[in-house]
């Protein structure tokens, strides 16, 4: 089939790659623009446009696809259909309308359940059991569409955003492959979506990685996994910030005071931990501000982190 693919990060790539690789035609690849780093402000390219670059495919990144020249550029790129994987911008009913078999979207939920542009994240840090791809028709809603054809597979307890994309990777890849051969051969099935059943998964923000001990440890560490890249489970330290990257929940800690406050620190010669509402998050990589990515306990000894101090914001 001829294919205008849109998509940005790795997980695009993957869906891009196994679109290329299985034999469709890539008419054209529609990415977001090259982005700066925070220190060196060098433009850095997307997984997406990396890959497509080294197929020798075009590479389109408007600022704004909805924009009038974006769309008649679009109108003169053949395709039999759009296939659209994490692209970042919305897109019109305008661009809906041109394929023949309209826009493909490899979105990374169970639909109806979290619609918008956080599913995997927050699947992960709600501490759902089950994820899965939505292969879906797009309209104008936000993820809306009827459904062609899922695939699910299980949130284990060592599974995180990065674990968690590589298997959507994986599995939108094999599930997208089946719809376009349904397309091909006529024997699409349209499933509405149950609006009753939806939920909605908004744009992370910063205070999404905020950690209150007050919560519980599972749900802790579920925060910890789900979130990463960014905004990154964060609290505090002496007044900095102090960022958690990996982190587990345990119920039973030797030794230390069950009835100490949420928060409180308990330091053993092996391991850090912090107390939370029914347990402990025992934390094993973090970041305090001005510092590099380390064992927490390199960090408790670094800042000589004794039992009984506070972590918080």
């Amino acid at each position: 089939m001829k294919i205008v693919f849109m998509g940005t990060p790795t997980f695009s790539k993957e869906i891009l790659k196994s679109l290329y690789e299985e034999g469709h035609e890539i008419t054209a690849v529609y990415t977001q623009p090259d982005k700066p780093q925070k220190r060196s402000k060098e433009l850095i390219a997307s997984p997406v446009k990396e890959y497509a670059l080294s197929k020798g495919l075009k590479v389109y990144q408007p600022i704004k696809i909805k924009a009038e020249e974006s769309v008649k550029e679009l109108k003169e790129i053949p395709a039999d259909v759009y296939v659209v994987a994490a692209y970042g911008q919305i897109i019109s009913q305008e661009i809906l309308d041109i394929p023949k078999y309209g826009c493909i979207n490899v979105h990374g939920s169970l639909l109806p359940k979290y619609r918008g542009a956080s599913p995997i994240q927050r699947a992960i840090a709600d501490g759902e059991e089950k994820t899965g791809v939505t292969i879906m028709q797009m309209d104008k809603g936000i993820d809306t569409g009827d459904m062609l054809l899922k695939a699910e597979f299980p949130i284990t307890d060592e599974d995180n955003e990065d674990t968690i994309y590589e298997k959507m990777a994986v599995e939108g890849s094999k599930a997208l492959s089946i719809v376009l051969k349904q397309i091909e051969e006529g024997t699409l099935v349209k499933t509405p979506q149950d609006n009753s059943l939806s939920s909605y998964a908004p744009m992370l923000t910063k205070e999404d990685g905020r950690l209150n001990f007050n919560d519980t440890a599972r749900s802790l560490d579920c925060k910890v996994r789900g979130f990463l890249n960014w905004p990154t489970a964060y609290t505090g330290y002496n007044s900095k910030s102090l960022k958690v990257f990996k982190a587990k929940a345990v119920y039973e800690v030797e030794g230390a005071s069950k009835d100490a406050k949420p928060g409180t620190v308990f330091v053993t010669k092996k391991n850090l931990y912090v107390k939370a509402k029914d347990g402990y998050l025992e934390l094993l990589e973090v970041q305090i501000e001005g510092k590099k990515r380390m064992p927490a306990m390199d960090f408790a000894r670094g800042l000589h982190l004794q039992s009984g101090d506070v972590l918080g914001i």
